[in-house]
């Protein structure tokens, strides 16, 4: 009979810890991401189609640009999303606490060898944040410890869209509602070994357009056949940035399955407290 009597409240706090914790994606939030993503791809490929004699090569000039669009298309994610879900100022001021955290978090290996803890933190908040809010995290963080480190250059737009698009990731994986445990530990896991070493591929393209002529085997060439970029990227990507890439997914997926399971609770437990994507209810007395 206690059993009974106690099962209620139990059972309720497991249906609300299992239930819809990740903040879901309605058609304003869709519209916004697919926007600034495919600005991003843009960004990031269009000197792979460039004529050769069109004398804009790098991705230097187009840098200041890029970030005056992004910011505010961020905005627009966040507007979205908040209109698409009904979230309050509690839901940015979680946002704002977790880009302090990721942006403290960088500066610990500064990038060293692939040490960055950094990741592991995105990859887990875009798991409960869902993707609009995760990809609005993860450039805000990256642009927040650019901030603090003083890595501010033409690169830092080209971070803060990688970065958001490894949070958004992570929002957008299977099994948000049910899965939990150690299946989802290793899922994830998996997820930001991938996303890390994505990571750094896709940011070798805003870096190695500016490898013109400097060594022919893996250098970029204004106007060639895109093959033969693509062939001389890959080379590129092997050569120099590699042995970053795995350590930084071996550092990932180790973070992940030793601390992910306290760190999901801990996310999962302050988005419910902050009543994401509660219903509001009025009780006669």
């Amino acid at each position: 009979m206690s059993g009974t009597a106690l099962s209620g409240p139990h059972r309720s706090e497991r249906k609300r810890d299992g239930g819809k914790k990740a903040i879901r994606l309605g058609p304003r939030s869709v519209a916004a991401l697919a926007l600034v993503s495919a600005i991003g791809v843009v960004a990031f490929g269009w000197p792979l189609f460039a004529p050769g004699d069109s004398g804009i090569t790098t991705h230097a000039a187009d840098a200041p640009w890029l970030f005056a669009a992004l910011l505010p298309l961020l905005l627009a994610v966040v507007v979205a999303t908040i209109a698409d879900t009904g979230l309050d100022a509690k839901a940015v001021a979680m946002l704002g606490v977790l880009a302090a955290a990721g942006a403290a978090l960088r500066p610990l290996g500064a990038g060293t060898a692939g040490i960055e803890p950094m990741f592991f933190l995105m990859v887990l908040s875009g798991r409960v944040l869902g993707p609009g809010f995760g990809f609005v995290l993860g450039a805000v963080s990256m642009f927040a410890s650019a901030l603090l480190t003083g890595g501010v250059g033409p690169w830092m737009p080209f971070q803060m869209l990688a970065m958001g698009w490894v949070a958004m990731g992570a929002g957008l994986l299977p099994g948000a509602a049910r899965l939990r445990g150690r299946a989802e530990s290793l899922l994830l896991a998996g997820y930001g070994a991938v996303a890390s070493v994505a990571y750094g591929t896709v940011m070798n393209l805003q870096g190695w357009t500016l490898m013109q002529g400097m060594a022919s085997g893996i250098s970029y060439v204004p106007g060639d056949p895109l093959g033969d970029n693509l062939a001389r990227f890959v080379a590129y990507c092997l050569a120099t940035s590699l042995g970053w890439d795995l350590p930084r997914a071996v550092v990932t997926m180790v973070l992940t399955l030793t601390l992910g399971g306290p760190v999901l609770r801990a996310l999962r437990r302050a988005t419910r407290r902050a009543a994401f994507e509660a219903p509001v209810a009025f009780e006669d007395r």
